[in-house]
């Protein structure tokens, strides 16, 4: 308010095109704002990415974890190998059953002190890791858990799901809106102690 900023929430952006130096912002309710700059914040991840699997749209089923602490009693699963998964699932498991699902067979990519926090609320029975495993069906009060090497089904109690699979950048809208993207591999970079 102090800086005269009109923010609008929960309205999509859903393309941005330039005419004579000027932006046209058109959003997903059909209103289209006129700029002579455009600031995009998509952030690292861009968009949380789906499992694409009967079920996700539920209530139940989220992508982060905002606030553990009003989370308590519940029957949690946490699907995801990563950094995120592992510390939403040791922030959920001392006041929730937490079960973990993960596709790969060990973790190998954590920070090494989620690495030893997660192999020590393993072996304390603090959370149950069920790796090489992926959710094909949330259901309302459970959820069907499908083995990747054997395509064994197990179903299990759920109150809550919270997917951590990472990410995917709007390529295509950004393109769109004269964005130029260059991916770089493999490039070597100078540190500075």
């Amino acid at each position: 308010m102090k800086n005269g900023i009109n923010i609008r929430e929960n309205s999509k952006v859903e393309s941005i095109t330039q005419e004579n130096g000027v932006f046209r912002v058109e959003t997903g309710n059909g209103k289209i704002l006129t700029s002579n700059t455009v600031l995009l914040a998509v952030g690292r991840r861009g968009t949380p990415r789906k499992l694409g699997v009967p079920g996700e749209m539920m209530e139940k089923v989220a992508y982060r974890l905002l606030e553990p602490e009003e989370i308590s009693g519940k029957e949690v699963l946490v699907v995801g190998g990563g950094d995120s998964a592992i510390e939403s699932a040791l922030l959920l498991c001392d006041q929730n059953k937490v079960t973990l699902s993960y596709r790969g067979d060990v973790f190998s990519r954590l920070k090494p002190k989620n690495a030893e926090n997660i192999k020590q609320a393993m072996n304390d029975g603090k959370l149950k890791v069920i790796f090489e495993t992926l959710p094909v069906n949330i259901l309302k009060e459970s959820v069907v858990l499908k083995g990747i090497k054997n395509a064994e089904e197990i179903m299990i109690k759920n109150d809550l799901v919270f997917i951590f699979a990472g990410g995917e950048l709007p390529i295509e809208f950004l393109k769109k809106a004269g964005v130029i993207i260059t991916r770089k591999y493999g490039e070597a970079l100078l540190k500075h102690n």
